[in-house]
């Protein structure tokens, strides 16, 4: 009987001792991702998506069976801008850390300047008027920049200002993104993981010397760029899971982004 009770009474301290697996943050899933396709939105310079079925049929075994190869360029459609785009020695896509790519979002809602000029450059105003509204944005934020031209996907036309192709057609691009002066702004005064926007490029469709993205790559912060429509996203308050392809040695590649909202 003693050695019945010591030994119960070893396996509740065991059990006590057992720390509980965290709870995987609760709340509504929002996939911010636009699918891969052949309707996919690229930079005028760069091919489309491409999928080649290879097998989709019933096979001599009697099941069902389906396979296909890709080939896509790293940006374009919903990816990440890994900081070795535009920043010689920051990292490339599988150098960030997983910590730079989840965590507390913020959206600062840009619809109504992009509305009336889709040329817009998001401010430090912008960014101080957030603040003013919702206090300090969080140290560790991964802020997403809402323009509304996700609504205009996949439209070449209405979301990037053309639908050419080639070299001469990017000084055609017009679509809202990120000033330079509040990129600096950004990462002078606030600590960020990323940034993401529903536009083709943090640097606006007119830049030619995209400043933003250099201002924030060399800080070794990561960008998002053609996320999905934001509109269903609070202003604060949820979390981001942006998990890109594992693309070694990568200066971007696809991204699939989601937002809970608890």
């Amino acid at each position: 009987m003693k050695k019945l009770s010591a030994l119960i009474l070893a396996s509740l301290f065991a059990l006590s001792c057992q720390k509980a697996a965290p709870e995987f943050p609760a709340g509504r899933m929002i996939d911010l991702s636009h699918s891969f396709d052949a309707q996919t939105v690229y930079w005028p310079t760069e091919e489309g998506f491409k999928l080649e079925k290879e097998n989709d049929g019933m096979t001599p075994g009697g099941y069902y069976y389906a396979s296909n190869k890709f080939a896509a360029p790293e940006h374009g459609g919903t990816h990440i801008d890994a900081p070795r785009h535009f920043a010689q020695n920051s990292h490339t896509v599988d150098q960030v850390p997983l910590e730079q790519l989840v965590g507390a979002g913020i959206v600062v809602d840009v619809t109504k300047q992009c509305e009336a000029n889709r040329d817009y450059l998001v401010s430090v105003a912008d960014f101080e008027n957030w603040e003013k509204q919702n206090g300090a944005i969080p140290k560790g934020a991964i802020i997403l920049l809402r323009t509304g031209f996700a609504r205009y996907w996949p439209d070449r036309v209405k979301y990037m200002g053309t639908d050419e192709r080639g070299a001469a057609a990017v000084a055609k691009l017009h679509f809202p993104g990120l000033s330079p002066e509040a990129a600096r702004w950004l990462v002078a005064n606030r600590s960020i993981k990323a940034i993401g926007l529903d536009t083709p490029s943090i640097d606006c469709g007119q830049s030619t010397v995209y400043e933003s993205h250099r201002t924030v790559f060399e800080r070794n912060i990561p960008a998002f760029e053609n996320l999905a429509d934001l509109s269903e996203l609070p202003l604060k308050g949820f979390n981001v899971i942006a998990l890109p392809m594992k693309n070694g040695g990568g200066s971007g590649g696809p991204l699939r982004v989601v937002a809970i909202i608890g």
